[in-house]
């Protein structure tokens, strides 16, 4: 029988794992860089993203790759410290890190989409699930060209993989990520089936992070 995640935990405990991971979660990475680099203000420009991508059109790839990698850390920190206190804790706090990301307190709830965050989130919680989407990532854009495509069919890949190895807990909070990212990916859906998606190829990128 799987093993789900501990919802009676005590409400004190609960709430402080989810809020810490919240707080590591709402780091606007994206926002902050550009505005130390003095480029302005990321939501301005483009798609108003503050994910990576967007951050690569104010033409710096290094702010961009800084991105990715801060957006990914917060998520992989928040799990990691979590652990300390318990699998539910690290899960309770990855699912806060996501929110976060997608709904930060400091710039009205909008944030990001996630990708760089739920690749963070694995890593931390479960490497082997993270080796899964990067795999499965590389594959599908090297065949469809399409990034953020890609990455909607690898969060599910990583559901399943993750649920195969018995880790249920993992597969219960990835399931729930992989929800929300599909939604904040809505408007890319929506392209993908009208065939108007930008492709990896060196066209206009499109804003996935």
């Amino acid at each position: 029988m799987p093993d789900p995640i501990n919802w009676a935990l005590s409400w004190p405990f609960f709430l402080a794992a989810l809020a810490f991971g919240y707080l590591l979660g709402s780091i606007p990475f994206g926002y902050l860089l550009t505005r130390f680099a003095g480029l302005g203000d990321v939501r301005k420009i483009g798609s108003g993203n503050i994910g990576a991508t967007n951050v690569l059109r104010t033409g710096s790839k290094k702010l961009a790759a800084m991105t990715v990698l801060g957006d990914g850390l917060k998520g992989t920190v928040a799990v990691l410290i979590a652990f300390r206190f318990g699998i539910d804790a690290a899960v309770l706090a990855g699912l806060g890190a996501f929110l976060g990301h997608l709904f930060p307190v400091w710039l009205n709830f909008k944030g990001g989409k996630g990708v760089a965050t739920f690749i963070g989130i694995t890593l931390g919680l479960y490497w082997p699930s993270a080796l899964v989407f990067a795999a499965s990532w590389l594959i599908l854009a090297f065949v469809t060209r399409y990034s953020s495509l890609s990455a909607l069919i690898s969060s599910i890949l990583v559901i399943i993989f993750t649920a195969f190895m018995g880790r249920w807990q993992f597969a219960e909070l990835y399931a729930l990520l992989t929800l929300l990212l599909w939604i904040k990916h809505h408007q890319n859906i929506g392209r993908l089936l009208k065939g108007t998606e930008s492709r990896i190829s060196g066209a206009k990128a499109t804003d996935k992070k």
